[in-house]
């Protein structure tokens, strides 16, 4: 069972500009819940900071406090990360959204994959999210072994005409295209390190470097996988049964590597940390995310976006042939070029322009280009619901409806 801690109401830090007041009220309300054991939520609007708040434990079993430069695990919202990232290469001219991957990677054309896009890729519509044999967390940490697992993947279904969430796999083909196409030859974790983080004075890796303090990363409280029966209703329960058939294809997606097992914890190991896993081991602390994501939607001049690649990441999104139902998830969802995007049934940001990615257990990140507004909230306490976790919706619903005045969020 997933650890419940009271947090004492004084075991708050940051600040808020004139006018959030409401999301403090909200941030404040969550700690004092008893729903968070560590957490942090950060907005920057036309590229100012506006609210930075944190509180609670970053260990909730030593009451470590959680400080302002508390980093944790975001599971998911490094899809988003790491999107953007990408998108700063395509930016570069190092590739293109419409070009096939085996353009870049000529291996990649194996099993049938030889007209799959870039964009079909980002999309999850490659089938692309499971591999066989999976592999080890050894084969992770060496690029050159893992390249030819990830080319010799055979498609579960028709590229194109699904979609289906690469919860751990996508990053790993993001990663093999910017090491291919980059002159320097870098992976994305060291791309995102040399190009935005260290610039713009971010603290947010993938693959957590060895001169990083352990001290400042925060431990996830996980649960167990048979506890997500106890909430099927707020976890869809055509994810979550299917989830506990291990030879199913919603199972398979989320046990890479073989020898990480995230229902026991293993993402809170240094060597599991340390590894690029750019669809789920990204570490940083929200004001990271924040700021990331607020130059994307000011336009994404500080981080080397063209205007041309942020007119794509805003486009309306294409479906796959057979449309929205994700064959992973089992739920209706929109991607586009890495990022989620807003659904009629769930509405994050002011616009349907608004793009970002959540994660497991409850974090999210997102930019919002029509405010101005880069969001970025980070927990170690993990919830269950896929998305819009309570806590989540009830900071953005206190910026975006409450503060701005924008539409309600769900």
């Amino acid at each position: 069972m997933v650890l419940k801690v009271a947090v004492p109401p004084d075991l708050m830090g940051g600040d808020v500009a004139e006018g959030y007041g409401k999301v403090a009220d909200a941030f404040r309300a969550n700690l004092a819940s008893g729903k968070e054991i560590g957490a942090a939520v950060a907005v920057y609007r036309d590229g100012v900071k506006v609210v930075d708040l944190w509180g609670g434990y970053r260990n909730g079993l030593t009451k470590a406090p959680w400080r302002a430069d508390t980093m944790v695990n975001m599971f998911s919202t490094t899809k988003g990360v790491t999107a953007l990232a990408f998108a700063v290469a395509v930016s570069k001219g190092l590739l293109s959204y419409d070009a096939k991957v085996a353009d870049y990677w000529p291996e990649f054309a194996q099993a049938g994959k030889g007209e799959v896009t870039v964009r079909q890729l980002l999309a999850h519509q490659a089938g692309l999210c499971a591999l066989t044999p999976s592999p080890t967390l050894a084969d992770v940490a060496d690029p050159a072994r893992l390249a030819p697992i990830l080319a010799r993947q055979s498609p579960a279904w028709p590229p194109g005409t699904r979609h289906g969430y690469h919860a751990i796999t996508l990053g790993w083909y993001q990663s093999e295209l910017i090491r291919r196409t980059d002159p320097a030859g870098r992976t994305v974790g060291r791309f995102l390190a040399e190009e935005v983080a260290a610039p713009l004075g971010l603290d947010l890796h993938i693959g957590l470097p060895r001169d990083v303090d352990r001290d400042r990363v925060a431990h996830l409280h996980q649960w167990k996988r048979a506890e997500s029966l106890l909430h099927l209703n707020v976890m869809p329960a055509g994810f979550a049964v299917a989830a506990l058939n291990p030879v199913g294809l919603s199972a398979r997606s989320t046990n890479v590597p073989s020898d990480v097992k995230p229902w026991d914890g293993d993402y809170n190991r240094d060597e599991v940390r340390a590894v690029e896993m750019p669809s789920s081991n990204g570490i940083g602390t929200a004001r990271a995310v924040a700021e990331f994501y607020g130059s994307a939607a000011t336009g994404g001049a500080q981080i080397g976006l063209s205007k041309d690649v942020l007119d794509q990441l805003t486009a309306p999104p294409s479906a796959p042939s057979a449309g929205t139902r994700d064959k992973v998830l089992n739920v209706d969802l929109r991607f586009c070029l890495g990022f989620s995007r807003p659904l009629p049934t769930t509405h994050f940001g002011s616009s349907d322009k608004a793009f970002g990615t959540p994660g497991f257990g409850g974090s999210f990140g997102f930019a919002d280009p029509d405010t101005g507004v880069g969001f970025g909230y980070v927990m170690n306490k993990l919830g269950f619901h896929l998305y819009s976790d309570p806590r989540e919706l009830a900071l953005r619903q206190a910026v975006f409806r409450d503060v701005l005045g924008a539409r309600p969020q769900s």
